[in-house]
């Protein structure tokens, strides 16, 4: 009967281990998939920038699908600064942009693997 008990113990403590690592690997996880996704937008507002100061074909498939992601990723930026150089407007707004979102990535990424190293 003893033996029951403490084994029933032990599963139950098991379980809650499992769980535990569960948790702290879909975290782990998670914050790898929010520093990814930060980072990418960050650098298709950058490929934005180049390829708008570079010239680029604005009617080519690749400068469309840059500059219509570009256009979603600026949350509002894209109207920020209005200098009368159409270039210097993108290098300033979408470059604006793209740190935002390095910035908003690192401390999204801090704060959960804040979470994930307390929760030990």
């Amino acid at each position: 009967m003893a033996d029951d008990v403490s084994t029933g113990a032990h599963r139950s403590g098991v379980r809650r281990d499992d769980l535990r690592r569960a948790w702290h690997r879909g975290l782990g996880v998670f914050t790898s998939v929010v520093r990814w996704f930060g980072t990418a937008c960050a650098a298709l507002l950058a490929v934005h920038v180049v390829l708008t100061v570079g010239n680029a074909n604005p009617d080519n498939g690749i400068t469309k699908f840059v500059a219509s992601w570009a256009e979603l990723l600026a949350l509002g930026f894209q109207d920020l600064f209005m200098p009368a150089d159409p270039k210097l407007e993108v290098i300033l707004n979408y470059g604006m942009a793209a740190i935002f979102w390095l910035i908003i990535t690192s401390m999204a990424t801090r704060i959960l693997s804040a979470v994930n190293r307390s929760s030990t």
